[in-house]
């Protein structure tokens, strides 16, 4: 029967255990009661605990199927009802920690086996890839940032997600808002006095201009920014085609919040 491997272990303790996204104290010990595994250490640190659990359990059994047995009802998507924004990020440095033994958690929860990962060469050659083609593209700086091979590993909708969480923060920084999504463009670029101007405002073309930009900034808000909320319905695959069009239309909403000007209320100018 097969084993994890020490390192194996080592990273599936720390996916699971990670102090930001992964299973909090109480998680764990009622996942490890589940999966009939004896919780060793329950007073170490998360990772510590979870990695002594795991190892006592291949040990005592002499297999994984216990551990197996514990990775699959920690990622049963119903656990996460009340909060899904914890079932991507989660899952997502999970798999980076499984892909070496040749498993994957897909979107509805269920451990597949895919073919074993053995250095971060795909990663690297996947980034350096879509860095070409969107240099070629003459994409915005901003959004180049976000190909790297770490938000590669998974797929290429993490990448994407990040990038526009970064126009986002740039509408922030501009502004001093601190809202998000919808709330944030409506308040920044939408109504008679934008916080943020894409042109002069001066003629009805000028104001439906304005307009269609919030409507677009909002409408990749609504398809890329906001998956947590219906992270396994969204989480789809995306091809590095799709990806890089979708980078192209975020790097249109870096550039034009670029050269976005803000207008002077009236009675202040």
């Amino acid at each position: 029967m097969a084993f994890f491997s020490e390192s194996e272990l080592s990273a599936i303790a720390d996916a699971l255990g990670d102090t930001v996204d992964g299973l909090s104290g109480s998680e764990i010990g009622q996942l490890l009661s589940a999966a009939r595994i004896e919780d060793r250490h329950p007073l170490l640190g998360k990772r510590h605990r979870l990695f002594n659990a795991f190892a006592g359990s291949q040990n005592k059994h002499q297999d994984r199927i216990h551990v197996i047995a514990f990775i699959r009802k920690a990622m049963k998507p119903s656990r996460f009802v009340r909060d899904s924004e914890r079932f991507e990020p989660l899952r997502m440095n999970l798999n980076r920690a499984l892909s070496f033994a040749g498993m994957a958690v897909d979107a509805a929860g269920n451990l597949d086996a895919i073919e074993r990962a053995r250095t971060l060469t795909e990663a690297s050659r996947r980034a350096q890839e879509l860095r070409a083609d969107l240099v070629s593209r003459k994409i915005h700086p901003d959004v180049l940032h976000f190909c790297r091979e770490e938000l590669l590993a998974e797929n290429y909708f993490h990448a994407v997600l990040e990038a526009t969480k970064s126009a986002a923060d740039k509408i922030r920084s501009r502004t001093g808002l601190v809202e998000d999504g919808s709330a944030l463009a409506d308040q920044a670029l939408g109504g008679p006095q934008p916080m943020l101007a894409i042109n002069a405002l001066a003629t009805e073309n000028d104001r439906s201009e304005q307009k269609g930009f919030c409507n677009l900034i909002k409408g990749t808000f609504g398809m890329f920014r906001n998956p947590a909320a219906h992270a396994p319905r969204l989480y789809w695959h995306m091809t590095k085609e799709e990806a890089e069009d979708a980078f192209s239309l975020i790097s249109l909403i870096h550039r034009r919040l670029d050269q976005a000007t803000m207008p002077s209320k009236p009675g202040t100018g």
